[in-house]
């Protein structure tokens, strides 16, 4: 549901240090000056949506533009997944064909069950159905485009409606849906199940577990490379409609980049970050610049992992099991995109004509290796960071 365009990334760049330390959990702001230093703090060129809705407290700690409206992309697998579930009697049992669709569909971001559901339970009535139920208080959601009704990504949605649904299932759906549902989003795959993108940005890497994430992407991307294989689907529809005439249209020609999800112990905080991104920004600078403003966001309950974080540089940078260029490949980065470095260990020589390079860095969310060769830094061994154990 995606379209795909392929970016590139020259060898030849210039190497500059780009970093950014990790490590506090996130602490509760006080007085004018700290909530200044606090405040959501976006990208230069991106436009956001963002509401945190702290449970515990009973109120919001960030809310962005929380009611405009974005293009859902696959956030709306959520109303997807509810809309099936919300009849299906008092033990809400789910016939097996569709548990094999829909686990992939909350846990990999799958499209094809997403077609499926769309077209089987009647597509745009399905938001309908949605937006009429009061139980769920949505106030921005609507259909996609009266010209485009077959594609379910460009259902409008905003942060403050991301929030109700999860407020939602968390506090008002019975049982059995609610724990389907946060389940299987506690199960989100790095790797997504359509077109192997990296899905862990935003909340699943800016703050340690426990977290259940849904995340959205659309536009204009290289193909993705995650997974062992760095295959990819050629899966386009999402994406390939021309952008709707008229008022009252989201807009579908910005790459979009979404990351929702609860976040802390008993699901304390729900995160909602909609992005959208200039025209051409490459898959790895989006995954960055959505990073780097989820954890700006006071989310009390996260925990926010250990590290250092980076910028990288090249296309399809592998990460291994170990620090040798013949380690188990284990998947490759998006190009360019900013990585938590936990460590980092000597281990095989890499050149890349005109640098070589002996030190590997840990990224401890990948589990895995990557060459300090392809880190934005001037030095081959990365300031700060201190060697890995034996």
């Amino acid at each position: 549901m995606r379209m795909l365009l392929r970016g590139a990334a020259s060898l030849a760049a210039v190497v500059t240090v780009a970093s950014l330390t990790s490590g506090a959990a996130a602490q509760p702001r006080t007085g004018r000056a700290a909530e200044a230093v606090r405040a959501a703090q976006i990208p230069p060129g991106v436009t956001a949506g963002v509401a945190v809705y702290d449970r515990e407290a009973g109120r919001f700690t960030e809310q962005v533009d929380d009611s405009a409206q974005f293009r859902s992309a696959s956030v709306v697998k959520l109303l997807l997944t509810l809309d099936f579930l919300w009849n299906r009697g008092p033990d809400h049992t789910i016939p097996p064909a569709d548990r094999a669709r829909l686990e992939p569909m909350l846990r990999g971001s799958d499209d094809d069950a997403a077609d499926y559901y769309w077209s089987t339970y009647g597509g745009s009535a399905i938001i309908k159905r949605m937006t009429d139920r009061t139980e769920l208080g949505l106030r921005d959601t609507a259909p996609p485009p009266a010209g485009h009704p077959g594609f379910w990504g460009y259902t409008a949605i905003s942060a403050r409606d991301t929030v109700a649904i999860y407020r939602y299932i968390l506090e008002k759906a019975p049982a059995p849906v609610r724990d389907f549902i946060m389940d299987n989003l506690r199960r989100s795959t790095r790797c997504s199940a359509t077109d192997r993108f990296d899905q862990h940005f935003g909340v699943a890497g800016a703050f340690d577990k426990p977290w259940a994430v849904k995340q959205g992407w659309s536009g204009t991307y290289a193909k993705g490379t995650c997974g062992s294989q760095a295959a990819s689907s050629g899966a386009q529809a999402e994406s390939a409609a021309p952008a709707p005439r008229g008022a009252a249209a989201v807009d579908v020609t910005r790459p979009a980049l979404h990351s929702t999800g609860t976040v802390g112990a008993n699901d304390r905080s729900i995160v909602a970050v909609l992005t959208l991104h200039p025209v051409g920004t490459s898959y790895g600078k989006a995954y960055t610049d959505i990073g780097r403003l989820t954890r700006s966001l006071n989310v009390p309950g996260a925990k926010r992992p250990a590290g250092t974080w980076f910028g990288t540089w090249g296309e399809f940078v592998n990460v291994r099991r170990g620090p040798a260029t013949g380690g188990e490949r284990m998947t490759q980065l998006p190009a360019g995109v900013e990585v938590l470095v936990g460590c980092q260990v000597r281990g095989e020589e890499v050149t890349v004509p005109p640098y070589t390079n002996e030190w590997w860095a840990y990224l401890p969310q990948y589990g895995g290796y990557i060459s300090n060769i392809y880190i934005s830094s001037p030095d081959n061994r990365l300031p700060d960071v201190p060697e890995c154990a034996a």
